[in-house]
């Protein structure tokens, strides 16, 4: 199973995001609004036999709920375009933090790249976006395990299960 942890993007927050970004017009492979995440651990390839592990580790964390502020429109040179916080709430850093801290701890291998927070809109995006975009606010109360199946219609992810964060207070 490809897993991977992740915040899922409430499904009219993806649908209005998905609406401004095709209002662009910009050429490349846009994410299907149902699949608009922000990817907090990617575990890739992983046995079945380790979920019940990773449902026990998750279900462990202490972490907060958060607002969560995508102000900022990124096109990187490979052609990746996403939306991104210009500053990463504390409580996002210290949930990604804490996971990756226990991933590790349970012997699984992360990518050694620093945490970034990012909710991907296209990858291949060849032409340059606006300059600027609109604000997406995002209230966070929890987080989830999710598959990666890809079948002719490209990927599409499942969510296996789903934690609350602690309120905010």
């Amino acid at each position: 199973m490809r897993l991977f942890f992740a915040l899922r993007c409430p499904t009219g927050l993806a649908e209005r995001i998905a609406e401004w970004r095709d209002g662009q017009r910009l050429s490349g492979r846009p994410v299907v609004a149902a699949n608009l995440h922000l990817t907090l651990a990617f575990l890739g390839q992983q046995p079945s036999t380790r979920l019940g592990e990773l449902r026990g580790l998750a279900a462990a964390l202490q972490a907060t709920a958060f607002e969560l502020r995508l102000d900022r429109l990124v096109h990187r040179r490979n052609g990746l375009l996403y939306l991104a916080p210009s500053e990463p709430p504390a409580a996002l850093l210290d949930l990604a933090g804490q996971l990756h801290l226990a991933l590790r701890t349970a012997g699984f291998t992360l990518e050694e790249r620093s945490f970034l927070a990012h909710l991907t809109l296209m990858r291949r995006c060849s032409a340059r976006p606006p300059p600027t975009c609109p604000t997406f606010d995002w209230s966070v109360g929890h987080f989830a395990l999710l598959a990666s199946e890809t079948s002719q219609r490209g990927g599409l992810y499942q969510q296996l299960e789903q934690w609350p964060l602690l309120p905010i207070r």
